[in-house]
């Protein structure tokens, strides 16, 4: 199915698109209604293209988009959005212009289209003009700014109490204050329902009459409000390693991500297990990991990122063992744990935990994950721990803790989508952030508009995992070839991503 030509694609496609569009389905039940009215086209600016940096990284260029900072008012103050594209590398091949979203929050898509044009296929590049941006609050894009001392002070999501509770709180508060007023207006507009706006200003601004797209992780969010917004504005769009913005509650947030997770490292146990080539191979590898838990938690265990530094518990589950689950690198992670086990314990230290990424208010104008007190606190750290009993303290227990009292503007609702093309969502079926349950929750959205291509391995991301799926999304997005319902491409045998983020401090 695959193989076939393009013109029996574009035949089959044409008939599919029909089809899907004509049979999409609503769902209405959630907890808040998206505003979904179709808003009038923005006015189209000119983007002034130049290098961004021709000496080191040829064939990008940069441009910036003003929009308003707030969209509710259009003539108030504006910021720039910093552009980046590298057009088609077949001029006569050329499809349009494909626009990316970044994931995080924080990740920027200006450095991804000038510095790792790698992430997309041959097919990708030859075809489209690749375009993203830095979203706002992000990279060049008026980015968040805080005190770095006051970010220093950030208390440990480990609460012991109620007073650790309303310490906490006081903190965000003062916290907001201070990055409000070191970013300006902004700050109060970082929401992905104001990202929307700013995404169809720039398919405006690019001259396209509908927008092709490609979110990945955070950025499906973007793609898939886009789609509720503004759903005959769409062409094609692919969301890679789902969010599910529908989940309703503080505790399913956490105990999904905690599911998705420890299935990460079940999967990484049981690879061990069965492969000679695991450094750990033959040896209780759950008894050694929690063998660096417990030195880590009394700081005994080096930080192999700052020698003569200790590591903390939660920075060897979020930095060390994510880094590899996200790239499916099962190999080098096992690698890593011996060496750490057969370290010599440091004399025991105090440790910190790495700071949240400045984008995290953007994540808390998306979700509302309220905590009444230290009571409903310490149980939902308990539902982790039960559901993730190997990866104490994972980061979403970190954001949920950092966005405590915070204003969210654009909360949790189940899609609305009607009159859009088909959508084509893409995932592993072991994601260790955005667990293949979302990827079908969100394609159950979408009704007969949603195809989910599942991507039978691990990792965070799968659009160019091997032939089967990259020729799969290439074919969607060239010629809007859409894959039966039920597809799915069989795990590439050591495949590992493209330049995994080396902190992985994002929820992504």
């Amino acid at each position: 199915m695959l193989s076939r030509g393009r013109s029996t694609r574009r035949r089959i496609a044409a008939r599919g698109a029909a089809t899907a569009a004509g049979a999409a389905m609503a769902v209405t039940t959630g907890l808040a209604a998206a505003p979904v009215a179709q808003a009038s086209p923005p006015t189209a600016q000119s983007l002034r293209w130049a290098p961004c940096d021709a000496a080191t990284k040829p064939g990008a260029e940069c441009a910036t988009l003003s929009v308003p900072v707030d969209w509710a008012r259009p003539d108030g103050p504006t910021l720039d959005l910093a552009v980046a594209r590298r057009q088609a590398a077949e001029p006569g091949a050329r499809v349009g212009s494909m626009v990316f979203g970044p994931g995080g929050p924080g990740d920027s898509g200006v450095g991804m289209v000038v510095g790792n044009i790698g992430r997309f296929s041959p097919e990708v590049r030859r075809s489209f003009d690749i375009v993203s941006f830095d979203p706002r609050g992000v990279g060049a894009s008026n980015p968040v700014a805080c005190s770095g001392d006051l970010l220093a002070e950030r208390p440990s999501p480990e609460l012991r109490s109620q007073a650790d509770f309303d310490a906490t709180m006081a903190y965000n508060r003062r916290l907001r204050a201070d990055c409000r007023a070191r970013t300006g207006p902004v700050f109060d507009h970082l929401d992905t329902a104001q990202t929307v706006r700013d995404l169809d200003a720039l398919r405006a601004a690019l001259g396209e009459r509908k927008l092709t797209f490609h979110g990945s992780s955070y950025g499906t969010l973007l793609g898939a409000q886009y789609a509720e917004t503004y759903p005959r504005r769409v062409r094609a769009m692919v969301l890679e390693s789902v969010m599910d913005h529908s989940v309703p509650t503080t505790r399913e947030f956490l105990r999904s991500e905690a599911a998705t997770a420890e299935d990460s490292f079940q999967e990484f146990v049981k690879w061990c297990d069965g492969a000679a080539a695991c450094a750990l191979h033959g040896r209780d590898v759950r008894a050694v990991w929690q063998g660096l838990l417990g030195r880590a938690g009394r700081g005994e265990l080096e930080n192999p990122a700052k020698p003569g530094t200790a590591l903390s518990a939660s920075d060897l589950v979020n930095r060390i063992a994510f880094r590899r689950f996200y790239s499916a690198d099962h190999a080098g992670f096992a690698t890593e744990i011996a060496r750490m086990h057969t370290s010599e314990p440091l004399t025991p230290s105090p440790t910190s935990t790495a700071p949240l990424p400045l984008a995290t208010p953007v994540f808390c104008s998306d979700w509302r994950l309220p905590v009444r007190d230290y009571e409903e606190y310490a149980s939902l750290v308990s539902v982790m721990n039960r559901t993730a009993p190997d990866l104490p303290y994972l980061l979403p227990i970190h954001m949920t803790a950092a966005c405590l009292g915070a204003p969210t503007a654009n909360p949790q609702h189940r899609l609305r989508v009607h009159g859009a093309p088909p959508i084509l969502l893409s995932n592993a079926l072991h994601d260790p952030a955005t667990g293949y349950a979302w990827a079908v929750s969100v394609a159950r959205q979408l009704g007969r508009g949603g195809v989910l291509l599942t991507y039978e391995g691990h990792g965070h991301g799968s659009v160019t995992s091997g032939p089967c799926m990259e020729g799969a999304v290439d074919s969607y997005l060239t010629d809007l070839a859409i894959p039966r319902r039920g597809t799915s491409c069989p795990a590439v045998s050591g495949r590992q991503l493209a330049d995994p983020d080396p902190s992985v401090r994002r929820i992504r």
